[in-house]
């Protein structure tokens, strides 16, 4: 048994006679004299040399206490023992060699090994501000080199997705027939994709004239989005036009069209406009019905039938009208109207705006009427606007 103040340069003495490292044998000291201090009396100390199965050695040192340490206030421990006993500690060194016996304790100079720990733990966290310095260099390094990499590839990725668009622009507008000229009628476009960088939708167009000098149109609406969409489109338009030019009847165009296009699901809306007379045919399959403005007048031209891909595909008749000098019929898809999601809502503020612009040459009146019934868009989606006027009847 030893004065616990005698612990400390007891146990310096034998951590070194064993070389344990310098910080093994800190923590080993300073774990001793917290537990040590918990207690009044002399303190047993007893250190031994354990073989390991490897080969090696470790310095089991144990506490004999005279009675259990405080436990109100446990000691934070640098070192844990092993051992349950509270009266009885132990802790467990490794040795670098294995050691046979323990040197008897002499004369140790304590202030000196003090001083010694103090300089290493003072060297310590030198080493440790020296490491953080270079880790914090490091990491600002590494940020800011990664920072760099983020910004070229958000330029990448840019550059990437408007030439995406761009190719997808020009294979939109490749896809989409240019105005023919007629006497008497005047024509307009306005196409809005559901995004900048979205690829090619459904919302497709065709325009020709018959061999009996009638303007014949076709607007077509895919189901579905990307590139099959716009190929089931594209397919659509031109089997109706080479239907039509082949003379077979409006109001069958659409029935026939769902015979050939197998795998396709669209709507289609069919006009037939005599530049001459002002004479007007629709026909329609599952789509918007066409909107003609007259004078400070709008009215819907609906005509019940089923598009292609629909049970019982077709046009269940053909609506006619007269159109006089200045009317103006407005062929779309379901984007314009259904922007806020109710269809109804929709065609009433359609009404409203294409009365606002009726007035506007007719290069800009699409464009304006998107531009208005966009100004809240809760579901985006591809959409196409036709204006079709008529100027004025054929001289006798």
């Amino acid at each position: 048994m030893i004065p616990i103040e005698q612990v400390g340069a007891y146990i310096r003495r034998l951590c070194d006679a064993h070389d344990v490292p310098l910080e093994s044998r800190t923590r080993m000291v300073l774990s001793a004299l917290a537990v040590a201090r918990g207690v009044d009396g002399p303190v047993g100390v007893d250190v031994r040399v354990q073989p390991e199965p490897d080969g090696g050695a470790t310095l089991a040192v144990r506490l004999d206490l005279p009675a259990p340490p405080d436990r109100d206030r446990p000691p934070n421990l640098p070192l844990t023992p092993e051992a349950a006993d509270p009266r009885h500690p132990v802790w467990k060194i490794p040795l670098s060699r294995k050691q046979n016996s323990v040197p008897a304790v002499a004369h140790y100079d304590d202030e000196a090994a003090i001083e010694q720990e103090l300089r290493a733990l003072i060297a310590r966290v030198d080493a440790l501000e020296h490491e953080h310095r270079d880790l914090k260099h490091e990491l600002a390094e590494t940020n800011s080199g990664v920072l760099a990499m983020y910004v070229q590839q958000e330029e990448r990725d840019e550059q990437f997705r408007l030439a995406h668009a761009v190719i997808f622009r020009e294979l939109e507008d490749a896809l989409r027939p240019p105005s023919p000229i007629v006497d008497g009628i005047e024509l307009g476009v306005c196409y809005r994709p559901a995004g900048d960088d979205t690829p090619t939708g459904g919302d497709l167009y065709d325009w020709f004239l018959l061999p009996d000098g009638t303007l014949h149109i076709t607007v077509v609406d895919a189901v579905g989005h990307g590139v099959t969409c716009t190929r089931n489109a594209l397919n659509v338009t031109h089997t109706v036009r080479t239907l039509a030019l082949e003379g077979h009847p409006l109001h069958d165009l659409v029935r026939r069209t769902d015979q050939v296009n197998h795998g396709a699901m669209a709507t289609i809306l069919l006009a037939r406009l005599d530049p001459r007379t002002g004479h007007l045919e629709l026909a329609n399959g599952s789509h918007p019905a066409a909107l003609l403005l007259h004078d400070t007048e709008a009215s819907y031209l609906p005509v019940p039938g089923r598009g292609v891909g629909f049970p019982l595909p077709g046009s269940e008749g053909v609506r006619t009208a007269r159109l006089t000098p200045n009317d103006t019929l407005l062929l779309y898809t379901d984007g314009l109207i259904e922007s806020r999601g109710d269809l109804a809502e929709g065609e009433a503020r359609l009404t409203h705006v294409a009365r606002r612009h009726a007035g506007r040459p007719l290069d800009s009146l699409p464009s304006a009427i998107v531009q208005d019934m966009h100004d809240v868009v809760l579901y985006p989606d591809d959409t196409l606007v036709l204006a079709v006027r008529f100027t004025r009847l054929a001289e006798d």
